[in-house]
């Protein structure tokens, strides 16, 4: 905890230590006031074609093709569906 004044003299030093992952609550006149705290990061981002370089796929209309009945009952059978449809 530090206390406003001796903030406004530190607040390079506490912003590095926030950036470094530390959570700083901010007090006036000693009770807690504010919390300095890092900001989440940033979502990466998505790269066209990053994928590129690894080549071809060796048969891409297999892609296309209907899945086998297993495979299928698997997918609708998966957790995650349950999942989305909740959302």
């Amino acid at each position: 905890m530090v206390n406003v004044h001796q903030a406004k003299t530190q607040l390079s030093r506490l912003i590095d230590a926030a950036h470094a992952g530390e959570t700083i609550v901010l007090a006036k006149a000693g009770k807690p006031w504010a919390r300095l705290v890092p900001l989440e990061a940033p979502a990466p981002q998505r790269i066209p074609g990053r994928l590129r370089q690894l080549g071809p796929l060796s048969n891409p209309d297999a892609l296309l093709e209907p899945l086998a009945l297993d495979e299928l009952a698997e997918w609708d059978s998966s957790p995650l569906l349950a999942e989305a449809s909740q959302l």
